[in-house]
């Protein structure tokens, strides 16, 4: 069976539950005066979300505090020019391309395609081709990320239901480890920043983090602080869950879990598998299921190890037809395909 290597966790084999930082890429999208400054296209749209969370003020820190630990830093800007709506007519793509086009937002060259006066890039940052549309791996970001030898992208900027969730969605089908930060992205409204962070984010990405909760879970060295009983757990939405009361490393019976137990937030013990723990800031944990799911969960109790790995599915070479009843089309008409996939 073909395998893309796409589909693979770019941090696969090693428990790294911090940021190391020669692997991990900030990518600051859209921190541009239309949408940060007043007086910018968008500002009407932007305002109240900007000065809610201070989000120049946190994209500064979370920058500064990037250059400090030695983690690559990318502006993702918007630019559009002439023969993009006269020859290629992307005013006539989408929703928000017209929105864009009507309100002459992010035109090149102008101030307010421009990165806001606090948020210019340094000489050691790289700045992206401009993006066209919400996705900002449309651009050179792939190429750059693979010469970094990234594996997680941490995703700030402008705005929460469009180009920072169309790219971070993106970026986690392709394997890459995601994360966003909460309060250094904004949005044209407050219900879509809403929806964003405690929605659509916890379950498309690993984490959603505030600035200092990140700065403070970059590894210098990978190394990281064992797990301990009473660290407090959160869900990828930020959400309390609890705190460890038991830390069981696993062995041939029993797979590897932490259990916390009822109380205020939980209604039941769970017990909960230790691969699910992705992010280690302070004493604070991250697993990567939001507080809203966990009580969905199969966590009851304590998790065999034969369990675990029913939960694999089978292997590739045992299975006849894919979905059952069939195979994909192209193996169907293609006699070769099936060959080339094993």
């Amino acid at each position: 069976m073909r395998q893309d290597r796409t589909q693979t966790y770019r941090a696969k084999g090693a428990a790294i539950t911090g940021f190391p930082p020669d692997r991990t890429a900030l990518l600051v999208i859209d921190p541009v005066n239309d949408f940060l400054s007043e007086g910018g296209a968008a500002w009407d749209l932007t305002e109240s979300t900007v000065k809610k969370n201070d989000v120049v003020g946190s994209l500064r820190r979370v920058i500064d505090g990037a250059h400090e630990r030695g983690v690559a830093v990318l502006f993702a800007p918007m630019a559009y020019t002439e023969e993009d709506y006269a020859h290629h007519e992307l005013q006539r793509r989408t929703g928000i391309n017209r929105l864009m086009f009507e309100r002459r937002m992010f035109l090149a060259g102008t101030w307010g395609a421009d990165f806001h006066p606090d948020l210019r890039p340094s000489e050691q940052d790289i700045v992206l081709e401009p993006h066209k549309g919400t996705d900002v791996v449309q651009t050179d970001l792939p190429e750059h990320l693979e010469r970094l030898a990234t594996s997680h992208v941490v995703i700030c900027g402008m705005t929460a239901s469009m180009c920072c969730e169309s790219t971070g969605r993106h970026l986690a089908e392709h394997g890459y480890d995601v994360t966003f930060l909460s309060d250094a992205i904004g949005s044209d409204n407050l219900p879509s920043y809403e929806a964003s962070i405690h929605l659509s984010y916890p379950l498309i990405a690993n984490a959603v983090m505030e600035v200092d909760e990140f700065l403070a879970a970059i590894a210098p060295d990978y190394a990281q602080d064992p797990l301990r009983v009473g660290d407090t757990v959160y869900g990828s939405d930020r959400g309390k869950i609890g705190t460890i009361d038991e830390i069981v490393r696993g062995d041939a019976d029993t797979a590897a879990h932490i259990l916390v137990k009822r109380g205020l937030i939980l209604d039941r013990d769970i017990h909960i598998p230790l691969d699910a723990i992705v992010r280690r800031s302070g004493t604070d944990v991250f697993i990567n299921i939001p507080r809203l799911v966990v009580g969905k969960m199969p966590w009851d109790e304590p998790p065999s190890a034969a369990a675990a790995r029913e939960k694999q599915g089978p292997p590739a070479a045992q299975v006849e037809h894919l979905y059952g009843s069939r195979s994909p089309s192209r193996r169907q008409h293609d006699p070769t395909a099936a060959a080339r996939d094993d």
